[in-house]
Parts: C-alpha cells; sequence; structure tokens
C-alpha cells in the first residue's frame, strides 16, 4: 500500500494522467452514445463527468492539479470553435436570407438567458461574485469565463455553470423541439447554439448538418453579445 501511494503521488503530479484521464472518460461516452442509439440522454459529455467527478473525489484529486493536466483540451475549445466556420460558410446563403429572424431570435435568446439565471438566482438570494458568476452561463466558455472575471464572479463556478448548461440544453433540445413540431433547421440548430453554447453546437452537427451550421452562429454571436448584455442586465439586478 505503501508503495502504491508513493506511485500514485507521483502519477497524480503527471500532466499527462489527467488529459489521459480526460480522453479515455469521453470515449467511454462515446461509445455509450453509440451503443444507446445516440439518444441525447446518454450525452458523451454527461458520461464523461460522470466518470471523472468520482474518480477525482476518490483520488483526492484538486480541480487546479486535474486542470494542470487536461488543459490542453481547453486550449483546443479554441480551435474548435473557429472550425465551425466552415459548416457557417457552407450555409451562408441561407443566413443572409434570414438575417431578421436571427437578430430577433439572437436578441430575445441573449436577454432571455441572462435574465432568466439572475432571476432565479436573485429569488434563491444569491448575492454578489455568485451572480455574477451566474450571468453569463449561457456564453461559450473562453467568453464566458472572461466576462465573469470581468464582473468580479469566479471564473471555476462560471466554468461549471457552462458546462451544466451546455450539457442540460444538449439532452433536452431535441424532445422539446420535436414536442413544439419545431421542423426548420435553421431555427432549431440556432436556439440550440444560444441555449447551449458549445455542447449544444455538437449535438446539433451530429442530428442534421445545417441545424449544426447556425448552431455555430447562434453559439458566436450569443457569445459577443452577452459580454455586452451580462455587465448592464447584472447592474440592474444589483
Amino acid at each position: 500500500m505503501t508503495d502504491f501511494a508513493e506511485i500514485w503521488s507521483y502519477l497524480s503530479r503527471a500532466p499527462l494522467l489527467w488529459l489521459t484521464a480526460t480522453l479515455a472518460a469521453y470515449l467511454v461516452g462515446d461509445a455509450a452514445f453509440r451503443a444507446a442509439g445516440r439518444r441525447p440522454l446518454v450525452n458523451p459529455v454527461l458520461v464523461a463527468v460522470a466518470v471523472l467527478a468520482p474518480l477525482l473525489w476518490i483520488t483526492g484529486t484538486s480541480y487546479a492539479t486535474y486542470f494542470e493536466g487536461a488543459q490542453f483540451v481547453h486550449f483546443l475549445l479554441g480551435p474548435a470553435t473557429v472550425c465551425l466556420a466552415l459548416p457557417l460558410w457552407e450555409n451562408l446563403a441561407r443566413v443572409r436570407k434570414a438575417l431578421l429572424p436571427i437578430a430577433a431570435a439572437l436578441l430575445a435568446g441573449s436577454v432571455t438567458a441572462v435574465v432568466s439565471a439572475l432571476a432565479v438566482g436573485r429569488a434563491l438570494g444569491l448575492e454578489g461574485g455568485i451572480m455574477a458568476s451566474l450571468a453569463p452561463k449561457s456564453a461559450t466558455a473562453p467568453v464566458a469565463i472572461g466576462i465573469s472575471e470581468t464582473l468580479g464572479g469566479s471564473p471555476t463556478l462560471t466554468a461549471v455553470l457552462v458546462i451544466l448548461t451546455g450539457i442540460i440544453g444538449a439532452v433536452v433540445a431535441t424532445p422539446l423541439l420535436n414536442l413544439l413540431d419545431l421542423r426548420d433547421w435553421r431555427a432549431r440548430g440556432f436556439a440550440v447554439g444560444v441555449a447551449a453554447h458549445g455542447i449544444g453546437t455538437a449535438r446539433a452537427l451530429q442530428v442534421n448538418p445545417s441545424a449544426g451550421a447556425f448552431a455555430g452562429l447562434g453559439m458566436g454571436l450569443n457569445a459577443v453579445l452577452t459580454a455586452f448584455l451580462a455587465p448592464v442586465i447584472l447592474a440592474f439586478f444589483r
């Protein structure tokens, strides 16, 4: 047991350990997703979180230690977001034809995301830094973390809220939009991108290429608009 403790102490400080664990957990999630017939409830990210969280808790690994190893995945969020421009470019003509509806949906979605989050926070008695961490939860992670830091929030808490928002959006989006009988792939994708950023966009790409393109557009535009809206709306709640 002493030898094992010494070996674990050494491995836990090696950056590649948690990078490998993160990739392995996602592969498990993806395998489960495929085995379940791509059902939204078996979301790969959700499964990966369910695998990693107990592992970190059992080993007593702090988030800072984990992130030191897994930060390469975080770094790839930027290039992955830029790559979403490819399906958007392929659907550029369709985007131009829907500029007015896109602008209206973007404004409604961004305002609703921030206001609803802060309203729930206020109803629960949250204040200060927690409210600031909550405001940008529907923006993509790199942007949301930057907004949170500017507003005096906790980047770590914001990252957790962003991931939860994305997972919930990816899980409920397809059944909810089917229930609402919304058949336009442009509208479906854009709604998911605005509400559930990167994780929702990944789900939209799995469902339909056009939905994925408009989800990427919604995610990008919502990130920009949230950077302007979040401070204003947060000041109103304060």
